[in-house]
């Protein structure tokens, strides 16, 4: 039975996967690095401006005709689940005092069809976020506790701490180096005869980034009995963005994380990428979660109206 409590947990890790929220401290004007780095802290601060779409006043993922955000997760020998969603970031809050950022997630298929997230950010780093959540079936909004770090997201291979609530406070940078990448990015792969009409257009993993120069840092966790001991992230020297990161157990490895990035035309600022997929497998249990956001769903620097994200749209969603 996918019970409220259990789909609160879904939303807030779906919605929060396509999101990104914030990571506290981290400036939104952050200046782009004259050369390259030598300070962990400062890479893993681009790093999360990269992910988090810094470089854009708003960013978008619409559904276009039937192109639509696809997430999916895959047990062993099971068929794929997925959802699909809209999501609508707002960074252009210079003006208010208090808020940072918003983001609006609205579920359009799956198990969470119907349902739709308003996050907001402060620019307080000690206040928690908001999540304010729209339950289709009891056609009310609810606010929850913003979750714990290391909360699995409905069921995918993500944790709250991977996406929206880790911050470089939380642990301790360490350059060792840099390198080739010399990494395939893995994509979820599922056999053709548990493919789908969504899963059989999924594109495949890519070579694209195996001669990329890459940061290699590693980040050991300030957690007390954490699920992970530290993790090594793969940091492009140019775009920062995050090809891969490994999460280790003592000297085992637990989880892999990947991600697929592309530029965006015409922008100056090469830290201004999009998503393509993201990647996640859990080594003990082989299960695996996949994100897929296709280029033309993909908008920025739009005019969206600001009431856009409010309680109003919440209501007005469509089950």
């Amino acid at each position: 039975m996918f019970n409220v409590k259990t789909k609160l947990m879904a939303v807030g890790a779906l919605s929060t996967l396509l999101t990104s929220s914030l990571f506290g401290g981290v400036p939104m004007n952050l200046p782009y690095p004259s050369g390259e780095l030598k300070d962990a802290n400062k890479i893993m601060q681009n790093v999360y401006y990269v992910n988090h779409f810094y470089a854009f006043k708003n960013y978008s993922i619409e559904k276009k005709r039937r192109t639509i955000t696809v997430l999916v997760k895959k047990s062993e020998g099971k068929k794929p689940l997925t959802d699909t969603v809209e999501r609508y970031l707002n960074n252009d809050y210079a003006d208010n005092p208090t808020v940072k950022a918003k983001d609006l997630a609205i579920f359009r298929s799956g198990k969470m069809k119907g349902t739709g997230m308003l996050i907001t950010d402060y620019k307080d780093d000690a206040r928690s976020q908001e999540y304010l959540v729209w339950l289709p079936a009891l056609r009310k909004i609810r606010r929850f506790a913003q979750p714990a770090h290391d909360d699995a997201w409905g069921g995918t291979d993500f944790t709250f701490g991977d996406v929206t609530l880790r911050k470089p406070m939380h642990e301790k940078h360490e350059l060792l180096g840099t390198e080739t990448f010399g990494k395939r990015v893995h994509v979820l792969v599922i056999p053709k005869n548990l493919q789908t009409r969504i899963t059989k257009k999924l594109p495949t993993g890519t070579d694209d980034y195996k001669n990329r120069k890459v940061y290699k840092v590693k980040s050991t966790t300030k957690f007390s009995g954490w699920w992970y001991d530290y993790r090594i992230t793969y940091v492009d020297v140019k775009n920062f963005s995050d090809y891969r990161t490994e999460y280790y157990k003592g000297d085992k490895l637990v989880k892999v994380l990947e991600k697929n990035w592309k530029p965006i035309e015409g922008q100056k600022d090469p830290r201004a990428l999009r998503w393509f997929t993201w990647y996640a497998k859990t080594m003990e249990t082989g299960h695996e979660t996949m994100a897929y956001i296709p280029k033309k769903v993909t908008k920025f620097n739009t005019h969206l109206k600001s009431k856009l994200w409010s309680k109003k749209t919440l209501t007005k969603i469509k089950k």
